[in-house]
């Protein structure tokens, strides 16, 4: 039986447990990355399991999300990042010189190689052949001080394609077409993996896009084969010594066999407020729009803004529109600007923003009130562009760059195929790695100022639960929902501060209830619908409400990372094995779980009665999950058990 590329990696990382779906295993990480927003926390938990120096192929730290400097916390926490990744062993890749995925496949990714980072679209790294998983913080921490990392041995899904994109439609109108396939919910413990005749016409930038915003599926990751493709991009970036051809097996077997015809893909769009809300921009057209944005770890490449760059030169953006570019990396942005395209982007009336996160986090370039804005980026969720009722659209640069020119969101297909730009990837791409900071080889003394807190201990589990339902919320909550991002980034590494904020925008006054409730010993509960904790790997979603007093959340359904970080920190996921039963439970019930300790401890699922009624719950988790939830979290159970020999 032949094996897919994702079984060929996952084989050759194997360490614990055996390839069969659906069944716990460990793999050995080769390489790890973490941004400032989520990697604060893990280099304060790294530095508690006591570990002298990282263990991993080579491990990164990227700024790239708390960029604008308001007060002093983010310099501070950046100046605290800088000053102990360089005792730990750690590259340093300052701000300014860009977006960790763009600059990680860029300087760093190699096919073949496993990569784990603290952010849910480090599966960009699958356009390189690359395993690459989003996951939380601890579970980095854990894998640089040489732990594995553990995982559901995922099915494959095999999405083959066919043919090549005509003119005017691109890679992003792909993984939406894909996203209208598979929709958002429904993936957790699967990978998709591309193949056929039509990838060879995909540069590594495209399948970057694809394998990105793949992480909007729920998937564990999503990866291309490493071919003359993959060697072209890593000779261009002066690394063509890390090459090697990763191939599918002739039969190679797959879960899922999707097929598509690139020729057959159109410009599509993905609507308010969610990412698999997908319409063809032919049946959508003409709504004037307020705002463009291009950029993000989606689309922000040399290939994407030399498109945005050829569509804009010699016009003007129509003055009823705010446009907005950011490259992705230094590197993109040097390029841009020394073969004048940057200019032909200013010239247009563009306003021209540093290699960041920015307006994709909320962090800044806000729409107006109720205002249109058409997106690069791979998520629309409500409020997450910083105004409440933003309407945001996600598309190509292609169609935004178009849009904004016309002052109205316009069918790229209804222009000449003749004047498409399109774009060769150069030979030889500009390398200055002047912004990435090696570590050093003596010691200096860590700056820890007065945003950084201490990492999150929690108490080992309770044999019984007696608490309030906190909060019942509905289908497909993110952890933009549980944790605001924008402007309370800022408090990351500030877990008392950070929590005042949980469910801000759902239920403001949640984190005061539930801290008071705590405080008069009652336990919080969550009750929650379909696909619980999609969207960003933020373990925050699972650490502010544990300093807040939550202990259980229940829900329909819940999305891979999120129901990984609630069991790292000790609250447990259950499940409700009967859908209806959400509907018979109301905040401010009371709860109470008996005999807890043994149910976990011996493979069960406890029970929950609110309010007389008792409830049947499964809890989805690994003998070694039902480990951590009796230590109270990964960061207690690694300390007792993974590195007791150093």
């Amino acid at each position: 039986m032949g094996l897919s590329v994702t079984y060929k990696i996952l084989r050759s990382h194997l360490v614990d447990g055996e390839l069969i779906p659906m069944k716990e295993i460990g793999i050995r990480i080769d390489q790890t990355l973490t941004q400032d927003a989520t990697g604060t926390m893990a280099y304060l938990q790294f530095e508690a399991m006591n570990i002298h120096r990282v263990k991993t192929e080579i491990s990164v730290s990227y700024i790239d999300h708390n960029t604008l400097q308001m007060g002093y916390e983010n310099a501070d926490d950046h100046k605290y990042l800088q000053t102990m990744n360089s005792n730990y062993g750690i590259y340093y890749s300052k701000a300014g010189n860009g977006i960790c995925h763009q600059v990680h496949l860029e300087r760093f990714g190699r096919p073949g190689a496993t990569l784990l980072g603290s952010d849910s679209h480090t599966p960009t790294g699958g356009g390189i052949g690359m395993i690459a998983i989003g996951a939380g913080g601890i579970d980095v921490a854990v894998a640089m001080g040489g732990g594995l990392f553990y995982l559901t041995c995922p099915k494959v899904i095999n999405v083959r394609l066919s043919g090549r994109l005509r003119p005017w439609v691109s890679a992003k109108d792909v993984i939406l077409k894909v996203l209208e396939i598979l929709t958002t919910k429904g993936n957790v413990g699967f990978v998709v993996e591309y193949t056929g005749s039509g990838i060879a016409a995909l540069s590594v930038p495209e399948r970057a896009t694809i394998t990105n915003m793949g992480a909007e599926l729920g998937v564990t990751t999503s990866v291309f084969p490493s071919d003359d493709i993959t060697k072209k991009f890593l000779d261009a970036q002066g690394r063509g010594d890390v090459y090697r051809e990763i191939l599918p097996d002739l039969d190679a077997v797959y879960d899922r066999i999707i097929d598509i015809d690139l020729n057959e893909i159109v410009p599509m769009a993905a609507c308010p407020h969610s990412p698999d809300n997908i319409k063809k921009i032919k049946d959508i057209k003409g709504m004037k729009i307020d705002q463009a944005a291009i950029g993000s770890c989606t689309n922000s490449s040399f290939r994407d803004l030399m498109a945005v760059a050829k569509i804009l030169k010699g016009k003007k953006v129509h003055q009823s529109v705010s446009l907005i570019v950011a490259p992705g990396s230094k590197q993109v942005f040097e390029m841009i600007g020394s073969n004048g395209a940057l200019s032909d982007i200013i010239s247009s009336g563009a306003r021209i923003m540093e290699s960041a996160c920015g307006f994709c986090i909320g962090s800044g370039q806000a729409p107006v009130t109720d205002g249109i804005s058409l997106r690069t980026n791979n998520r629309n969720f409500e409020g997450r562009s910083g105004t409440e009722s933003g309407q945001i659209y996600l598309v190509s640069p292609e169609t935004a760059a178009l849009s904004a020119l016309k002052g109205e969101l316009v069918d790229p297909l209804d222009y000449d195929p003749a004047i498409y730009p399109d774009i060769e990837i150069p030979n030889r791409f500009t390398i200055d790695d002047s912004l990435i900071i090696p570590p050093s080889s003596s010691k200096v003394k860590i700056f820890r100022g007065p945003n950084i807190g201490e990492p999150p201990y929690t108490d080992p589990l309770l044999n019984e639960l007696d608490g309030i339902i906190g909060i019942k919320v509905k289908d497909k909550i993110t952890t933009d929902h549980i944790m605001p991002a924008g402007i309370r980034l800022i408090y990351r590494s500030n877990i008392p501060e950070y929590s005042k904020y949980v469910f801000e925008n759902v239920d403001p006054a949640f984190s005061s209830r539930s801290l008071r409730n705590k405080d008069n010993g009652i336990y919080t509960a969550i009750a929650a619908g379909e696909s619980y904790g999609q969207g960003s790997s933020r373990e925050h979603a699972a650490i502010c409400p544990m300093y807040l007093g939550v202990r259980v959340v229940m829900a329909k359904s819940f999305e891979r990372i999120h129901s990984g970080n609630l069991i790292n920190f000790g609250i447990l996921p259950l499940q409700f094995l009967n859908g209806e039963d959400y509907d018979k439970i109301e905040s401010g019930d009371r709860f109470k779980i008996s005999n807890i300790i043994e149910s976990v401890k011996n493979g069960g699922n406890p029970k929950v009665e609110v309010g007389g009624a008792v409830y049947e719950m499964k809890l989805t988790a690994s003998d070694r999950q039902r480990q951590i939830l009796l230590s109270g979290g990964l960061l207690n159970f690694t300390r007792e058990n993974m590195f007791k020999n150093g």
